[in-house]
């Protein structure tokens, strides 16, 4: 929903990150995005080459604890996440950071507890502003819902699993261990 909004922000362009491939079949298929698996390619890379060299005007970072990065950086967090000295791991904003142009814009939609490795400096250094919230439902809800209406947001493809309140265990459960292509469960009484 975050890349289809940017769309209807004026975005020029819309990458969407991820290492699952039907997470990033369905950015391309119902957000038109160009796609990065972060497992594959070196993403700071990719997004100067997709940007002219300058990096992206705007970066969200829609990920928050479920981020995962890769190789040293991905022990480190990981390491310090199991002897509890920190509960998410930062590797996407860190990216997000590190790769968003100068005077750019960072929103971070995630949800983060404690984290170290957070480069304040580079922040400082690039002139970056930094927007931070969880989804206003109150404020947004019905500019959300008119844009449904009129067919520019269709949020029903994220719905990917449906379950009775009885199944909900089960539901949870293909949540978070993202199998079956679960992006959403639903339930229904």
């Amino acid at each position: 929903m975050a890349m289809q909004s940017a769309w209807l922000m004026g975005a020029h362009q819309v990458i969407a990150i991820d290492r699952f491939p039907e997470r990033l079949a369905m950015a391309r298929e119902h957000a038109g995005a160009i796609t990065l698996d972060y497992s594959k390619a070196d993403i700071h890379e990719a997004l100067l080459e997709l940007t002219g060299g300058r990096g992206p005007d705007s970066c969200i970072d829609a990920v928050g604890m479920e981020a995962r990065g890769e190789g040293l950086s991905q022990v480190y967090d990981r390491t310090k996440q199991l002897l509890h000295l920190e509960t998410d791991v930062g590797a996407a904003l860190r990216q997000a950071l590190y790769s968003c142009r100068k005077g750019g814009n960072i929103s971070i939609l995630g949800v983060y507890g404690v984290m170290d490795k957070f480069p304040l400096g580079l922040m400082i250094n690039k002139s970056l502003t930094i927007r931070t919230a969880q989804q206003h439902g109150q404020r947004y809800m019905s500019r959300l819902l008119d844009h449904v209406a009129k067919g520019e947001l269709n949020p029903a493809f994220m719905a990917t699993h449906r379950f009775s309140l009885e199944e909900a265990p089960r539901g949870y459960e293909m949540f978070k261990h993202k199998e079956d292509g679960c992006l959403r469960a639903v339930f229904a009484p």
